[in-house]
């Protein structure tokens, strides 16, 4: 009899368990084949919207990666990761149709991404590579990063932040450059442009950026003419007066255009001053027009 029972049991909860793998909430009894495949390795590519702590490099590895959060005091942030056509060996130069497309490609997203052109904040662009050996395993992408500066001159330093630079430029910002203070040099050209309250006295204001067609960096005084007369157009535009030929006798200009290694690399963004050589304002002259930067006469 108890032979019997034993049987009876085990043939129960072997029906039981059979009936178990074999019913309709989605087991088959395959341990395995309903699990989603693992992604197959890739290269290493980094995320946009994402700040580091260090200062930007040209070349970004794996192994000296490490975002965090834009909360946190941090030097560069990341606006947009594209991607390098595929096909070429190594990575690009400066210089390269390749790097110069991909600045285009930042500067345009980095513009959406602070709601203005970046170059009318204290804002440096730069665009970072894959290593060699990335470049090797496959890493086909370029970084856009955005730094704060201390000011847009020589002299800049980046300046340690926290929070986003998404949509600081959209209206009123203590980012953007505005009226300015001149520092002239021994030949009575403007050396240095200092950041003022347009409340107070003040000879000079960024008018806006004009973008210089795709020549050879300026080097001789010729060279340097395009960008003047292009800035000038700027100024009349910003103030409301014509674009002239008394435009020269309003108001001097000041041009501020890249340097020559991120000209090299597709930067053509020519930040725009006029310049008061004979008199001080106390407030903005955009849109002050003919009344507000007469024509001089002595």
């Amino acid at each position: 009899m108890r032979r019997a029972m034993t049987a009876l049991v085990a043939a129960l909860v072997a029906g039981a368990l059979q009936a178990g793998c074999a019913g309709t909430d989605g087991l088959d009894g395959n341990l395995t084949d309903d699990w989603a495949a693992l992604a197959a390795p890739g290269p290493f590519t980094p995320e946009a919207g994402v700040c580091q702590v260090g200062d930007f490099t040209d070349t970004v590895a794996l192994d000296g990666y490490a975002p965090v959060d834009c909360a946190v005091a941090h030097r560069v942030e990341t606006v947009h990761v594209g991607t390098f056509p595929a096909g070429r060996a190594d990575p690009p130069t400066t210089g390269s149709p390749e790097v110069r497309g991909a600045f285009a490609e930042c500067d345009a997203r980095a513009t959406g991404y602070v709601g203005d052109d970046w170059r009318a904040g204290r804002l440096r662009l730069a665009v970072a590579l894959p290593p060699g050996p990335g470049w090797a395993a496959g890493s086909r992408w370029f970084r856009c990063d955005l730094s704060e500066l201390t000011t847009v001159e020589a002299a800049a330093a980046v300046v340690t932040r926290t929070g986003s630079l998404r949509d600081a430029l959209k209206g009123l910002s203590p980012l953007r450059l505005g009226c300015q203070r001149t520092r002239t040099g021994p030949g009575g050209g403007v050396q240095v442009l200092l950041p003022a309250e347009c409340g107070v006295a003040h000879d000079a204001e960024f008018v806006g950026v004009w973008k210089a067609p795709d020549r050879p960096y300026p080097i001789r005084d010729a060279d340097w003419l395009p960008l003047y007369a292009g800035c000038r157009r700027v100024l009349a535009r910003y103030v409301g007066v014509p674009a002239d030929a008394d435009l020269r006798f309003r108001s001097g200009v000041v041009v501020r255009p890249p340097g020559a290694g991120r000209w090299r690399a597709g930067d053509r963004g020519v930040r725009c001053h006029l310049w008061l050589s004979d008199r001080t304002v106390t407030a903005s002259l955009k849109g002050a027009g003919p009344a507000g930067l007469p024509v001089r006469t002595g």
